[in-house]
């Protein structure tokens, strides 16, 4: 799972420069990521048409039109749900980031202390809103709405996300269990799914959204049937 960043800045200069630190901080701290770099909101705004989709967008503020805040604006109006950072050159803009909700604010030159402190506060961000995992010595970030079901196969674990890709760490499917809410249940030794994603219950199967199939243990039917009316009445679905 990548963490997915986009860097929008029409300072061809202050874009590399910016992409590159965030290369160095990924780096340095074992997360998988991608930057993408925007020198337009126009370009940023076409992408997120096209669905390229983005956890982290740092956007200058004084751009050509749309400026940052524009392109803040029409991004939550499609309901952008990931972290916004404005980059600027006067303070006084960040009063109207509130308006847009935006997470923080860098002000140019970067100065190294600041970029570092906003980094690790989003970084305790990501972790808290997503699943931190350790891949071949990497920490990978995944979200749980995005699992579809996670199973076992020999001693490993392979969380199906509805995306297509999938995530195999090793670990327990117990240990797992506890640290997701209750969307998700165990319905077989090998197999953890998540209710979300469920379209149809055909007593010994369950058919998730991506149309993979799920074993349902016979001992477990009776509480995967009170599990599932409890996810109903919690998540109001």
């Amino acid at each position: 799972m990548l963490i997915r960043t986009a860097v929008c800045d029409d300072e061809t200069e202050m874009t590399e420069e910016l992409a590159e630190r965030l290369s160095d901080f990924f780096a340095a701290n074992k997360i998988k990521a991608e930057i993408i770099k925007f020198y337009s909101g126009a370009a940023l705004l076409k992408s997120a048409e096209e669905g390229l989709g983005f956890d982290i967008i740092f956007l200058d503020i004084r751009m050509k039109t749309p400026d940052g805040m524009e392109t803040a604006r029409e991004l939550r109006r499609r309901n952008y749900g990931g972290f916004l950072i404005f980059v600027t050159v006067l303070e006084e803009f960040v009063f109207d980031a509130f308006e847009v909700s935006a997470y923080d604010y860098l002000v140019k030159p970067l100065e190294a202390e600041r970029f570092e402190r906003t980094m690790n506060r989003l970084k305790k961000s990501l972790s808290d809103s997503t699943l931190s995992l350790h891949k071949n010595g990497k920490e990978i970030f995944v979200k749980p709405d995005d699992i579809v079901f996670c199973e076992v196969i020999d001693r490993k674990l392979y969380i199906r996300l509805s995306n297509g890709e999938t995530a195999d760490v090793y670990g327990r499917l117990d240990e797992l269990e506890k640290r997701l809410d209750s969307r998700f249940f165990k319905c077989h030794r090998s197999y953890l799914i998540n209710f979300t994603h469920l379209k149809k219950f055909c007593g010994s199967s369950a058919v998730m959204s991506t149309g993979a199939e799920v074993p349902v243990s016979r001992l477990r039917r009776e509480a995967f049937e009170k599990a599932f009316e409890k996810f109903m009445r919690e998540w109001k679905l």
